[in-house]
């Protein structure tokens, strides 16, 4: 490298932002190469890894400047990053930068981030048969709730939400002081919520975020619970539920079979001798496993009068599979709306989480890729084009297989340069591509032509 030349350095990582978001220093050997030994000579340092494109250009000033322009391309990543994580980043080897091109833009990075509590469960459905048995688990000891009475009897709506969230705030209070599986449950959310917290903060920092989302899950669990069993209660006080045991269902049907299907020869009678007993236990009991509310409600009311200790180990397994059957319908939804709200919270606002709040999206959107060209003054233009939309259908281009090669040709020197087109016209990246970012590096020294003993490298 001639002391003129201009460079560029490409790395695998953006350490500029990276460093500066986590408050660490990295890439010495780097630094090294750029402020000791090019001392001004690298133009451009250019990196991939994370999944959008920014350029920092810097601002000029009465001091070295090691680099001039620092420009991030991972739009080829299988999702998006944010940038407005990013937006207040300044310094970089003592030099002052500014933002000159985002893409997406701060606004609409901003904005995509709302995706996740509006999309977080539609795009992590998978999501649903852990956070279900986390909810159940942190509201396990908490069932059945026998004394409902005081909410139901209230005679306002405020007097019905006052008694509902005193019941909710004493089952809290419950977990912490008696319980024993909830509380353990409670305890591990806690600790997976604080490692999960980047450990760029603070641990008091990471402990409180971690509190407060350890807090709303908990509350939401809580609160479902409750509402399950006012739900239970209140059927059962008008009579739709817990009326005649665990096999009305199978009552019901025996009423119908003797009314509609009459047996004088008493068939039935010798199947249930021949089958020893077989014949009317598997109809009664497969007939209780689809009559769930009712074994749920009968061993409830069982339970608030007995104490947990009439039901038999087979009896409590029962209950508590049937209580998490609706229990785990009524949570799903709930438990991904909260995680969701908090990516968006502490991306949007705590400026956290960009990787996990973002990937969680799967936006295979917002493509770009930058070209370089040197002109005929030798200054280097650089283009970056992007594409907002991706084409979610494909098909064969009957052009290209029509298209004459020649040996080692090289495809973008063709007419239909690629075997595959966007099915929709109006999705086709010819069509929609567009240049987001386009600036010019000046040559260092202007080379004389005619002089045949100098050169210059970009």
């Amino acid at each position: 490298v001639g002391e003129r030349d201009s460079v560029i350095i490409m790395t695998h990582e953006p350490n500029w932002l990276l460093d500066w978001y986590f408050n660490n220093v990295s890439g010495k050997n780097v630094k090294h190469l750029i402020c000791d030994y090019l001392k001004g000579r690298c133009k451009l340092r250019i990196a991939g890894d994370m999944h959008h494109y920014m350029r920092h250009s810097y601002v000029p000033s009465d001091g070295p400047v090691y680099v001039q322009h620092l420009l991030v391309n991972g739009c080829g990543g299988a999702f998006l990053h944010p940038t407005h994580v990013f937006s207040n980043f300044r310094k970089f080897y003592g030099t002052t930068y500014e933002s000159k091109a985002a893409y997406p833009s701060f606004e609409d990075s901003s904005r995509i981030a709302l995706g996740n509590i509006l999309k977080f469960r539609k795009k992590n459905w998978q999501f649903d048969f852990i956070g279900g048995i986390v909810y159940f688990v942190l509201v396990f000891s908490m069932f059945p709730q026998c004394e409902l009475n005081h909410i139901l009897r209230e005679d306002s709506f405020s007097g019905h939400l006052r008694s509902f969230f005193g019941t909710v705030w004493n089952a809290f209070m419950y977990v912490l002081e008696h319980s024993y599986v909830s509380f353990a449950g409670a305890l591990l959310l806690l600790i997976v919520a604080i490692t999960f917290v980047p450990s760029k903060l603070s641990r008091k920092k990471r402990a409180m975020i971690g509190v407060l989302h350890v807090s709303a899950h908990l509350a939401a669990a809580l609160i479902l619970m409750l509402l399950l069993e006012l739900g239970v209660e209140t059927c059962i006080q008008h009579k739709l539920l817990a009326t005649s045991g665990y096999h009305t269902l199978y009552q019901w049907y025996r009423s119908v079979e003797s009314e509609h299907f009459p047996d004088p020869t008493g068939l039935r009678a010798r199947i249930e001798q021949w089958t020893f007993g077989l014949y009317p236990a598997c109809i009664k009991y497969l007939m209780s496993a689809f009559d769930i509310p009712e074994v749920m409600a009968v061993t409830r009311s069982n339970i608030c009068k007995n104490g947990m200790q009439s039901l038999s180990r087979g009896g409590a397994v029962i209950y508590y599979a049937s209580v998490f059957l609706y229990f785990w319908v009524f949570s799903t939804p709930v438990v991904s709306l909260v995680l969701g709200s908090y990516l968006y919270i502490c991306v949007n606002w705590l400026h956290l989480h960009f990787d996990e709040a973002f990937s969680s999206l799967r936006i295979a959107n917002y493509k770009a890729f930058t070209r370089f060209h040197i002109n005929h003054d030798g200054d280097l233009e650089v283009y970056t084009l992007a594409v907002d939309k991706v084409p979610k259908e494909w098909e064969l281009d009957p052009d290209w297989d029509g298209e004459l090669k020649q040996p080692q040709q090289l495809s973008h020197l063709r007419r239909f340069p690629s075997k595959w087109r966007a099915a929709s016209a109006h999705q086709d990246p010819l069509n929609t591509v567009k240049i987001i970012d386009h600036f010019v590096i000046q040559q260092t020294e202007k080379p004389d032509l005619g002089a045949s003993n100098r050169s210059v490298t970009c």
